[in-house]
């Protein structure tokens, strides 16, 4: 299976507004994080079922450049894709688009890795299958 370009549709629901009636800056990061879950269930990689067998994925760094606000009842889509850093790091390569106009929102680098159950970085083997090492 290969990893190409994911997308997952959301609405601005009202509690994640703030005072000045615009998504609140830590919302954004629900969002990603939302949508790497799904993308990560569409690649057939369970993230709960890796946490109880002792993997846990982690983000190290996240890298967020905000360029828009998205308001109450807006209809927005996050891309995701993911790439391959090195033998340990990968990284989420993400995007918020506003539907309505096709405006960019928000643009992200989150960079993780995979933890073992002795705390050492070790990359499961569904990623590694998924996201091969740079050439």
């Amino acid at each position: 299976m290969e990893a190409g370009l994911f997308s997952l549709e959301m609405q601005v629901r009202d509690y994640e507004l703030d005072m000045q009636g615009i998504v609140n800056n830590s919302v954004y990061q629900n969002y990603l994080e939302h949508a790497r879950h799904e993308y990560l269930k569409s690649l057939a990689i369970d993230f709960a079922s890796l946490s109880r067998e002792g993997l846990n994925l982690v983000v190290i760094r996240a890298e967020l450049d905000y360029r828009a606000s998205l308001t109450s009842g807006d209809s927005f889509r996050v891309t995701v894709r993911m790439e391959r850093l090195s033998r340990l790091k990968f990284a989420f390569l993400q995007e918020i688009i506003r539907q309505a106009d096709g405006k960019p929102i928000m643009a992200a680098r989150i960079i993780g890795t995979a933890l073992n159950a002795r705390g050492r970085p070790e990359i499961p083997a569904q990623l590694d299958s998924i996201v091969p090492l740079p050439e």
